[in-house]
């Protein structure tokens, strides 16, 4: 397998989702990956215009979406060529997959302790939806396989009812769809489109939580499918309780069905993992190296199969084995030093919580009380010193996005030049968690 061309072929999906499809097409389709080097993606296209647009417009989408295929955040390069490009059909026709999870399948999610439980609930979802377990709710840390899942009861149910209607939404493309229909005053388009569903996926659940009224439409939407016998499943980073600004009605609906977790993986599920992700790229690693990955990358998944797919991008470009020296770079650019970067963050969290007085739920909380805001603007900038992480994927640990992350990181670093006690606070724990990692 061609794994540079596979990787684009999952990227090229999920950026057409996020772009209109003439968009798509005249920009983004013509693009012809040519090599991986240097944590670099170089692309060939026939124009100095067309690079300019497609840097200029969409450099960030395509970034975003190879982060999300690939674990890490990588960059991009675009050459010019003299003639333009040819299109094969067949390259074509693989560029443009009918949505991105659809090879994340129950065949392929490697089962082990931390998961059994929420596995074994899904395939029954699958089998029998809107009778079994409605709704479903699957939750735990970020990277942990709740999309996985997620995508596999959509591929499964797709597979034995062709016909049934099955709508897969993220918490933050339903926000915003709402927003948007509510600015042409169409909810109603809404409405038709969710409450005619046979299943309703949601992944993230914890997005709607910042504005009331989707919640209400959301309540009333999950109420007419639970009420004609529509599957419903949701994805959250926590459980309902830690949801502070759900409405009670909707939390006391989310709780009324079965509530499942994922804990982070044992050791020889992690090895499963790795082995199972070679076999997708059509490569495989050596023992030590699987060893080294396995022992290293312990709590998130998505930075396992991040670590392999970088080693097997690497492989491909030099045409060659990577040194275990190599693979302890590649692991170190991935997480911390000591620690993957989403525990590191949880630790900041609670650390700053207890440091300011509050809960870490109030932290990640919509709550405005001034030494809740002071707490969870500190713990952003805390976080943007100590981590490599993008403000919009720190956002990500709060629900939040990159502007909101830029303004809290804004408002920090003014009330520490206001309030020396802010910066003492902010110093200390910067010094505390800089000399663990």
């Amino acid at each position: 397998m061609d794994t540079m061309a596979d990787v684009w072929k999952e990227v090229l999906s999920i950026c057409k989702n996020k772009v209109s499809d003439t968009m798509y097409t005249m920009w983004l389709e013509p693009l012809e990956l040519v090599k991986f080097e240097d944590n670099t993606f170089i692309f060939m296209i026939s124009t100095e215009f067309k690079k300019t647009i497609v840097m200029s417009k969409f450099a960030d989408v395509i970034k975003e979406s190879f982060e999300a295929v690939m674990g890490f955040p990588v960059e991009i390069d675009i050459l010019v060529s003299d003639a333009p490009l040819e299109k094969k059909e067949e390259k074509k026709e693989a560029a443009a997959p009918a949505f991105h999870g659809r090879s994340l399948t129950f065949e392929n999610f490697v089962v082990g302790k931390s998961n059994t439980f929420a596995y074994s609930v899904s395939v029954g979802v699958a089998k029998n939806p809107g009778v079994l377990h409605n709704p479903l709710l699957i939750y735990g840390r970020s990277g942990l396989g709740k999309t996985h899942l997620m995508f596999a009861i959509e591929n499964e149910l797709k597979k034995n009812n062709p016909d049934m209607v099955v709508l897969y939404a993220t918490g933050e493309s339903l926000m915003n769809e709402f927003f948007e229909l509510v600015k042409v005053k169409n909810t109603e388009a809404f409405r038709q489109k969710y409450r005619n569903a046979d299943a309703l996926l949601v992944d993230d659940i914890q997005w709607i939580q910042r504005s009331e009224s989707l919640q209400d439409e959301f309540f009333n939407t999950f109420d007419t499918l639970k009420r004609n016998g529509k599957q419903v499943v949701m994805t959250s980073d926590v459980p309902p309780r830690e949801m502070e600004v759900f409405t009670d009605r909707l939390r006391s609906r989310i709780e009324q069905g079965l509530m499942v977790d994922v804990q982070p993986p044992d050791l020889d599920t992690r090895k499963a993992i790795i082995v199972k992700k070679c076999e997708q790229l059509g490569t495989s690693l050596p023992e030590p190296v699987v060893e080294v990955i396995a022992q290293r990358v312990k709590n998130n998944i998505r930075q396992i199969e991040g670590t392999v797919n970088k080693i097997a991008a690497m492989k491909a470009a030099y045409n060659r084995e990577i040194s275990i020296e190599q693979v302890e770079e590649i692991v170190k650019d991935i997480t911390t030093e000591s620690q993957p970067v989403s525990v590191t963050v949880e630790k900041i969290i609670d650390y700053m919580a207890k440091t300011f007085g509050v809960t870490a739920s109030d932290i990640r909380s919509e709550k405005r009380q001034a030494n809740i805001a002071l707490a969870r603007q500190i713990t952003m900038y805390v976080i943007s010193e100590v981590t490599d992480l993008t403000q919009k994927q720190i956002g990500e640990f709060f629900g939040k996005t990159h502007s909101n992350v830029n303004y809290s990181i804004n408002q920090a670093k003014e009330s520490m030049a206001k309030n020396p006690q802010a910066k003492v606070i902010a110093i200390g724990a910067i010094g505390e968690f800089q000399s663990k990692n």
